[in-house]
């Protein structure tokens, strides 16, 4: 049961409980944000992965081509694959969630607290045209190709910064689940501790009730008994004088 029914049973506890139940309502709304935050950094790692994989491939065609046993029309058959590829990471580059840009190139700020206080996650920008943190040069065809050895040998050294740039993203990801679910943790436990204190201004104490309860019992039976008690006196000494 509840302890305040009316304002006047507690006017500043009813103060008090009505803060308490407004700010657990924005915590669990700024969970839910996290939540969906990591959702979305756990969207751009899967997408990150499956870059891996094509920069893998890619790397080991560079290499086939640059085989001197191999002839131009061989080097042509592997360039197929290789410009597949190439144009399926440039495609990841503009991949939405929830028509959000997973991969914008500016930090995506999340609401973390019932104050409305932001956490700017990491950026990640795989179309990025710069050498030491972009994937550009390895997918443009201006830049990487295995059309000859000389080609090749250009397009590796390119296929090889933007692996280790992908390895940085993917370190920045996971920096960003970790604060993420942090958060969320310590905004739950927030809200914990917000609700049993909200119950303590609110609730009724069982246990003290129940115990008043056994009290007032004990007193109710006791006086019966001396009143049944009281009663039968009159009666007994009726008896006596008839």
């Amino acid at each position: 049961g509840s302890r305040i029914v009316n304002p006047q049973d507690d006017a500043a506890g009813l103060a008090v409980s009505s803060r308490f139940t407004a700010q657990i309502s924005r915590n669990s709304a700024a969970m839910n944000n996290l939540a969906n935050a990591v959702s979305f950094s756990q969207t751009q790692d899967g997408f990150a992965q499956k870059v891996k994989h094509a920069l893998d491939r890619m790397s080991e065609l560079t290499v086939l081509a640059m085989d001197i046993t191999k002839t131009n029309t061989d080097r042509s058959n592997y360039s197929v694959e290789f410009t597949q590829l190439q144009n399926y990471i440039s495609d990841i580059g503009t991949k939405e969630f929830n028509s959000v840009t997973l991969f914008a190139g500016t930090g995506t700020e999340v609401t973390i607290d019932s104050d409305a206080n932001t956490f700017t996650m990491n950026a990640l920008d795989l179309n990025s045209t710069t050498a030491a943190t972009g994937l550009a040069r390895a997918f443009d065809s201006a830049t990487s190709a295995i059309h000859t050895t000389t080609s090749a040998s250009s397009a590796l050294s390119n296929i090889q910064t933007a692996i280790q740039n992908l390895a940085d993203m993917r370190a920045r990801i996971g920096a960003n689940i970790q604060r993420l679910n942090v958060t969320h943790s310590q905004v739950g436990l927030l809200n914990e501790n917000l609700a049993a204190t909200n119950s303590r201004i609110l609730d009724t104490d069982v246990a003290e009730e129940t115990t008043e309860f056994a009290r007032f019992n004990i007193l109710v039976q006791s006086g019966t008994s001396m009143l049944t008690q009281a009663n039968i006196m009159p009666k007994a000494a009726l008896q006596l004088i008839t």
